[in-house]
């Protein structure tokens, strides 16, 4: 195919292409990062303190304790896979402790649901929401 271009010509191709691609990967760190506040504003249903009746409700996000899960939401710096694209994680940060459970079990029961059935998400929703906003649209069904 390179023989096929004008001089010159394939080698503007390469480099908008990597210009491109490097463009793709700040991108979706931005991405990330709007979905991490999102996921921080939704954790943030009220607050309480331990042991007292939680003001959110079923289907909110979570009421704030003490700012540990809010804490542990991260994700990691976006980094090229070897197929062309990116990756990169959205979630609860390993081993932040919340007295002897980790907030990122918390953010795992809260999400998919406690022992009473009750779940408080708090994540997908922030997904969701950050997707829609940046235009991909609603049947958009992600990475």
């Amino acid at each position: 195919m390179a023989d096929l271009l004008p001089a010159g010509l394939s080698s503007r191709i390469a480099a908008l292409t990597l210009t491109g691609n490097a463009m793709l990967g700040a991108a979706l760190g931005r991405l990330a990062a709007q979905c991490v506040r999102q996921a921080i504003l939704n954790a943030s249903n009220g607050s309480h303190a331990a042991g007292t009746p939680t003001p959110a409700r079923p289907g909110q996000g979570p009421a704030v304790v003490s700012g540990g899960l809010r804490r542990a939401i991260t994700h990691t710096t976006p980094v090229p896979t070897s197929f062309g694209g990116w990756l990169c994680f959205v979630g609860m940060a390993a081993g932040i402790p919340h007295g002897s459970t980790t907030a990122g079990r918390i953010g795992f029961w809260l999400e998919t649901g406690l022992k009473n059935g009750s779940t408080y998400p708090f994540l997908i929703p922030a997904v969701r929401t950050t997707l829609n906003t940046w235009k991909f649209g609603p049947d958009f069904v992600g990475w």
